[in-house]
C-alpha cells in the first residue's frame, strides 16, 4: 500500500491523565518494526475495563494511551520477518498473545503466555502525539484508525466476518463463553448460575446453554437484563434484591442444595464469594471471570474444604490466536450469537458518550462503535 514504510497521521481517542475525558487527537503511528503489523481498525468495542484503567486502576505511569482493546481491523501492512499476514487481511487484536513456542503456549492446560496480557501498557510503543510518547494500553490500543501488533498478538480470520460483530471477540464474548465451556467445563444436564448480566455473563449464559446446562439462574440487581438474559438461554431469573437473606442461600434453596457451576462475571469481590457459596459442596465448580485488582477475595476455608472448586478464567480459556478464528466460524454457522449484544452505534467522537453510559449501567449489554474512515479522513 501507498502508506507502508511511512508513518501514518491519524485520529485517537488518547487519555491524558487517569479520570478524565479522552480527547480525539491526530496522532503519529510509526511503521511496523520487526515481527510487528500495523493495522486500520474498523470497529471497537467499548469494554469496562478501559473504564476500570481510566477510573479505578488509575495507575498513573500508564498514561497517556490510547485506550481500547477489543477492535477488527484490515492489515496496512507488516514489518520484517513476517509471514503469517500480508495487507488486507481481516485481523482481530489480541490483549492475550499466543507465541507457540513457550512453555505456557506448549501447555494444553493454559491460555497463558509468556507476553503480556495485564492492564499496562508496554514501555515500548509506536505511538506520538503532540512530540510525546502515547502508550498502547495492553498492547492493542483500538481507539485509534490505526495500531501496530507484534505478530503473536493478533488473530487472522476468515474474510467474510463482518468486522463490526466479530470485534466483540476480541475480549468480552470470548470471555463470559469461553469461561463456561472452556474454564468451568459447564456438563449435559447441570444447574448453573450466572453473576452480573453484562456482555460477559450473557455470553457466560450462552455458553452455558451452548454445553447444555437444564437450568441456568440469570442473577442482577437490573431486572431491565432478565429479557435479554432469556434470549441467551437464561431459565430462571434472581434478583439478590427482592430476597431478605444471602443470595447463596436463596439459590440453595432453589436447587436443592445448591448449583453445579457459578460464574461471577462483575469484578466485585464480595459477589466472587456470594458466587462459590452458592456452588453445591462435594463437586460445585465457581469461576472469577470479571475483572479486579484493587482487593483482596476471601471466603472461609470450610466452603473449599467441603469440595467446591475455585478458578479463574483468563479470556475465557481460549488460546488466543487459534481460539479467536474458531469462535469467528462458529458466529459464520450461527453457532453463537453477536448481533444481539450490540446496542448502540456510535463514531469513535462520541467515545466519551460511550463511555459515560457504561459508567451509568444505562444499558444491558455493551455499547460498541464504528470507526467508519475514507482515505483521506485518516491521513494525508
Amino acid at each position: 500500500m501507498a502508506t507502508a514504510g511511512k508513518v501514518i497521521k491519524c485520529r485517537a481517542a488518547v487519555a491524558w491523565e487517569p479520570n478524565k475525558p479522552l480527547v480525539i487527537e491526530e496522532i503519529e503511528v510509526a511503521p511496523p518494526q520487526a515481527n510487528e503489523v500495523r493495522i486500520k481498525i474498523v470497529a471497537t468495542g467499548v469494554c469496562h475495563t478501559d473504564l476500570y484503567h481510566l477510573f479505578e486502576g488509575m495507575h498513573k505511569d500508564g498514561f497517556p494511551a490510547v485506550l481500547g482493546h477489543e477492535g477488527a481491523g484490515i492489515v496496512e501492512s507488516v514489518g520484517p520477518g513476517v509471514t503469517e499476514f500480508q495487507p488486507g487481511d481481516k485481523v482481530i487484536p489480541l490483549f492475550v498473545s499466543q507465541c507457540r513456542e513457550c512453555r505456557f503456549c506448549k501447555n494444553p492446560k493454559t491460555n497463558q503466555a509468556s507476553g503480556r496480557h495485564d492492564m499496562m501498557a508496554p514501555a515500548d510503543s509506536r505511538f506520538t502525539c503532540k512530540g510525546k510518547k502515547v502508550l498502547q494500553f495492553m498492547g492493542t490500543s483500538t481507539f485509534s484508525q490505526y495500531t501496530v501488533m507484534n505478530q503473536i498478538a493478533i488473530a487472522k480470520i476468515d474474510p467474510a466476518a463482518p468486522l463490526d460483530k466479530v470485534c466483540l471477540l476480541g475480549c468480552g464474548i470470548c470471555t463470559g463463553y469461553g469461561a463456561a465451556v472452556n474454564t468451568a467445563k459447564v456438563e449435559p444436564g447441570s444447574t448453573c448460575a450466572v453473576f452480573g448480566l453484562g456482555a460477559v455473563g450473557l455470553a457466560a449464559v450462552m455458553g452455558c446453554k451452548s454445553a447444555g446446562a437444564k437450568r441456568i439462574f440469570a442473577v442482577d440487581i437490573n431486572p431491565d437484563k432478565f429479557g435479554k438474559a432469556k434470549v441467551f438461554g437464561a431459565t430462571d431469573f434472581v434478583n439478590p434484591k427482592d430476597h431478605d437473606k444471602p443470595i447463596s442461600q436463596v439459590l440453595a434453596e432453589m436447587t436443592n442444595g445448591g448449583v453445579d457451576y457459578s460464574l461471577e462475571c462483575v469484578g466485585n469481590v464480595t459477589v466472587m464469594r456470594s458466587a462459590l457459596e452458592s456452588c453445591v459442596k462435594g463437586w460445585g465448580v465457581s469461576v472469577l471471570v470479571g475483572w479486579t485488582d484493587l482487593y483482596d477475595v476471601a471466603t472461609r476455608p470450610i466452603q473449599l474444604i467441603a469440595g467446591r472448586t475455585w478458578k479463574g478464567s483468563l479470556f475465557g480459556g481460549f488460546k488466543s490466536k487459534d481460539g479467536v478464528p474458531q469462535m469467528v466460524k462458529a458466529y459464520l454457522d450461527k453457532k453463537v450469537k453477536l448481533d444481539e449484544f450490540i446496542t448502540h452505534n456510535m463514531t469513535l467522537g462520541q467515545v466519551n458518550d460511550a463511555i459515560e453510559l457504561m459508567k451509568h449501567g444505562k444499558w444491558a449489554m455493551k455499547t460498541f462503535f464504528f470507526l467508519l474512515l475514507t482515505v483521506s479522513d485518516g491521513f494525508k
